[in-house]
């Protein structure tokens, strides 16, 4: 039986393995970050997933991207994951979509999804998508990754959304392009970034103000509250 090892725990069941399977949930962002988060909810049996990334596999990516292989170079991101994917699961639906998520891209895309999660590196895309999540009323998991650390927040009403915990306008921080990655790291808060998919998906999260902060040097995980903003002009 495929997803046996979730059946079994009482938190997911038999029901909880249904609920996986009737749920549709959109990934923005197949780099670093998407590559553990869609491999996961793959391979959990989500039913329908949206790959959206404009971005075609390079050779730098490998170190981290473990999507792709050097034969993928040069191909869009959001194809070759699918393609993997469909390896891995072809019970599910998987649904390439190879361009970048901006101000401009059709809203249907988010139509019918149960969940929206981004594994972006710009402060400035997080803030399109969780415009975009709030105005379909789609719960939003972002992810960030930088050097040796990471979080991984659930953002949405009625709690906070991801401008009352970063500002529209902050200064980008944390560029992967910039200030570089350890590999693990990435797959250490692409996971945790899963976990929260499946655990939401199946009625088992917790409350969506809870950010949990990973670091990989010297090793640590905790978690802090992040507090809805009343003056927040998105969703205050």
């Amino acid at each position: 039986m495929r997803y046996k090892h979730h059946v079994l725990l009482p938190e997911v069941g038999g029901q909880g393995q249904k609920a996986l399977a009737a749920a549709q949930v959109v990934v923005i962002g197949a780099g670093g970050l998407g590559c553990p988060i869609l491999s996961y909810i793959a391979g959990a049996g989500v039913g329908r997933i949206t790959v959206v990334d404009g971005d075609r596999v390079e050779l730098s990516n490998l170190q981290r991207q473990t999507l792709y292989t050097e034969a993928d170079i040069g191909r869009p991101k959001a194809e070759a994951a699918a393609e993997r994917l469909r390896a891995v699961n072809s019970e599910i639906d998987i649904r390439p979509h190879p361009e970048m998520f901006g101000p401009e891209t059709p809203r249907s895309l988010l139509k019918g999804a149960d969940l929206v999660i981004e594994g972006t590196d710009r402060i400035a895309a997080r803030h399109i998508i969780n415009r975009a999540a709030l105005e379909a009323d789609i719960p939003l998991i972002s992810s960030a990754a930088s050097r040796f650390s990471g979080y991984v927040g659930r953002f949405g009403r009625p709690g906070p959304c991801y401008a009352c915990f970063v500002p529209e306008g902050a200064a980008e921080d944390g560029v992967c392009d910039r200030d570089g990655v350890l590999g693990p790291v990435v797959g250490l808060v692409g996971s945790l970034a899963a976990a929260e998919a499946i655990r939401f998906l199946v009625g088992d999260a917790g409350p969506n103000c809870l950010l949990t902060i990973a670091e990989l040097r010297p090793p640590s995980m905790r978690q802090v509250t992040i507090e809805r903003d009343p003056g927040c002009p998105v969703c205050g």
